[in-house]
């Protein structure tokens, strides 16, 4: 293992222990677990279908707009987990269990994050009256991942930077 992630791992694993324990009980996994299903695609690929049936063309630029972007965002996320090869929480540490299955065997970045946050940006910029929907949303997304045993704190943050630029970068592209 690179020797900076098996520091980085070091440094971050009691605090992934102490979000793991803290959120054990079921009252509290549920909805991190349903939350995290829910950011897996489909809330969001549900948001994409509504928006031109609500709002015609314009629904349609801003759901073709996401959906360009989420696949810059596929291709980032694949490179840097194939580059990386960051263990999750979970199969680094005994004593953290992955509370959902994870979808593939590396943690970093967080593509759950990395994609709520490059939604919800791109979201916004069209319909910034969802923000009382979607802000809690994502950052419901990325808690959950760090609280589910199969991320980092350093792979959400990074992974909220990632989306941040890529939405950005693509803004700038259609103003």
């Amino acid at each position: 293992m690179n020797p900076f992630l098996r520091l980085l791992n070091e440094l971050e694993t009691p605090l992934c222990r102490r979000w793991s324990l803290a959120h054990q009980h079921p009252w509290l996994l549920r909805p991190f677990s349903i939350i995290s299903r829910l950011g897996n695609g489909l809330f969001w690929y549900s948001l994409m279908a509504v928006m031109p049936i609500v709002d015609g063309c314009y629904g349609l630029e801003a759901a073709l707009h996401m959906l360009l972007t989420s696949s810059d965002a596929l291709l980032l996320y694949k490179r840097l987990k194939s580059r990386t090869r960051r263990v999750r929480p979970c199969h680094y540490a005994t004593d953290i269990s992955a509370r959902v299955p994870p979808l593939d065997l590396y943690s970093f970045p967080s593509g759950h994050t990395l994609h709520a946050v490059s939604f919800s940006t791109i979201a916004l910029y069209y319909y910034p009256q969802l923000a009382w929907l979607l802000v809690p949303f994502t950052l419901q997304v990325a808690a959950s991942r760090v609280v589910l045993g199969l991320h980092y704190p350093t792979d959400v943050l990074v992974a909220t930077a990632m989306g941040l630029g890529l939405a950005y970068a693509s803004l700038l592209v259609v103003a």
